[in-house]
């Protein structure tokens, strides 16, 4: 997947989709994940920590633990330094319903689930 996107092809399952890179938490290795994002503004992307299972993924615990070494990479260009910021409240739930209404299998997934999945804007440096 990471290859596809940084060859040019940013789509998967109709999402649009980046790597994010972030630092273990653990023992400080590098990290890639290839996820699913949404426009938020003219630069600022939105993700969703879903994952399955009842607990974070790996990569929004790492995300969160590091936060000021975190980096994407969009289809074809090199990795961009971000500002990843937990939305709460009400513009959790303002973004959360313009990822629903784009993606609504994601929405399908929240509602089997027992945790509510993070919602996290992600700002250029």
């Amino acid at each position: 997947m990471s290859r596809k996107i940084r060859r040019g092809r940013g789509t998967f399952m109709g999402m649009d989709v980046l790597i994010l890179h972030t630092v273990g938490r653990r023992h400080g290795q590098p990290r890639e994940t290839p996820l699913a994002w949404f426009a938020d503004g003219d630069d600022a992307r939105l993700i969703v920590a879903s994952g399955g299972g009842s607990q974070h993924p790996d990569w929004y615990v790492n995300l969160m633990a590091n936060s000021d070494r975190a980096s994407i990479e969009l289809p074809g260009r090199d990795a961009v330094p971000v500002i990843p910021h937990r939305l709460e409240d009400a513009d959790r739930e303002q973004a959360w319903q313009r990822i629903a209404a784009a993606q609504p299998r994601i929405a399908k997934y929240q509602a089997k689930s027992d945790r509510e999945y993070p919602v996290i804007r992600l700002t250029p440096r």
